[in-house]
């Protein structure tokens, strides 16, 4: 067992007001853009400094003989992460799934630094609890949620992993050809994609698809399972409609074979500009991974 200090990681996204400097170059020019379209800047600056303001006094908690870091969304791919870190994830439950992926049981932290914006599914915790939680994660006296999470294997050792859900599909979300097969059917298909949720995507996209479709697949968010859906599958003479949602226990897995010449993909929790090509005679295989999320809840 390491005897070194914990380190507090915290992840953060590029806030609203952080985006439009980004892609305005200035103040006054992003301040200009959002005139002409009847839209006010000095709100979205009051939400950044809010934001600013609830991230440093998380950080002016963590205890002193601690180290800390910080990193953002978008470099997370980058970040070595190590055994001794707590995660402290500042922002948007989808902040959680972001970085999910990149751990290996590490305890994370959500935080929600505005409840007005955030519903707080993951990011449970407001900044006022973190001077007493902290050190007591720390300490290893904390309750955690043991969250299931998804992989996606290809046949190049590729894996691509999930809090949320796993998309295959076309890239522009049009027509997707390819074989599936699960629970021991098999079919040739033609739809606008699939989506593998497990019981924590269970209340996201997979939701609106069971609540449009009248299918329910029920899921535990610590259930080593996942769910499957098809999208608008489309029946002809070559493809069919038999297999549209199903579950698939930890036994199994479930397994799609391309049949797109190109701008076939995989991508996971929504980011779709994270993605693995899956064009014509690639195959995938999901199920639940064997590494599960570990969410501090007290």
């Amino acid at each position: 067992m390491s005897t070194n200090p914990p380190r507090a990681v915290f992840v953060t996204r590029e806030s609203d007001y952080q985006l439009l400097l980004r892609r305005h170059a200035t103040r006054e020019k992003a301040r200009f853009f959002l005139e002409t379209r009847g839209q006010s800047l000095e709100q979205i600056e009051m939400r950044h400094a809010c934001f600013l303001s609830v991230l440093q006094a998380v950080r002016a908690v963590v205890p002193a003989q601690w180290r800390q870091a910080e990193v953002g969304r978008q470099d997370l791919d980058r970040f070595l992460f190590g055994p001794e870190d707590i995660v402290v994830a500042v922002g948007q439950d989808g902040l959680v799934a972001n970085v999910s992926k990149y751990l290996s049981g590490q305890p994370v932290i959500g935080v929600n630094p505005d409840p007005v914006l955030y519903d707080g599914v993951l990011v449970r915790f407001a900044p006022e609890e973190m001077k007493l939680l902290l050190p007591a994660v720390g300490e290893g006296r904390f309750d955690a949620e043991h969250l299931t999470m998804a992989d996606a294997k290809f046949e190049d050792g590729t894996c691509l992993r999930a809090l949320n859900e796993v998309f295959i599909g076309h890239r522009s979300h049009q027509s997707a050809r390819y074989e599936i097969t699960a629970n021991g059917q098999w079919e040739s298909q033609s739809s606008s994609g699939i989506i593998v949720a497990t019981g924590t995507g269970a209340t996201g996209w997979a939701r609106s698809i069971m609540e449009a479709t009248g299918t329910h697949i029920p899921l535990v968010r610590d259930e080593k399972a996942v769910s499957f859906f098809v999208r608008e599958a489309f029946p002809s003479i070559a493809t069919g409609t038999n297999i549209r949602a199903g579950r698939i226990d930890a036994s199994d897995c479930l397994t799609i074979t391309s049949r797109m010449n190109e701008d076939g993909v995989v991508f996971a929790d929504g980011i779709e500009q994270d993605f693995v090509p899956f064009n014509w005679g690639q195959r995938v295989e999901i199920s639940a991974a064997d590494v599960s999320l570990k969410l501090v809840v007290q």
